[in-house]
């Protein structure tokens, strides 16, 4: 889905927003760079929709506290499931 820069920023500002979700989940709704996503939310958000911005930066803080826990929760989904190929079956 191509997307034009200009409005592209706040439309993933509202985005963020309504879901609470992450830069990563936003990048692949739209099918662009978490990159992008992020440059246009921390940069040119900022000067577009000031007070969207300042929400978005918000729950972009809360995901940035809370990354070292789902990061572990994936660990041991990933280790549980290895374990699960390994056991004999009866």
């Amino acid at each position: 889905m191509k997307i034009q820069q200009e409005g592209r920023a706040v439309m993933l500002g509202r985005y963020i927003t309504e879901n609470k979700t992450t830069v990563r989940a936003a990048a692949n709704h739209f099918g662009i760079s978490k990159s992008t996503v992020h440059k246009d939310v921390s940069e040119r958000l900022r000067t577009e929709d000031p007070e969207l911005y300042a929400n978005v930066k918000d729950i972009l803080e809360i995901n940035k506290q809370e990354r070292h826990i789902r990061g572990g929760l994936a660990t041991k989904r990933k280790y549980a499931a290895i374990a699960h190929r390994k056991r004999p079956y009866k």
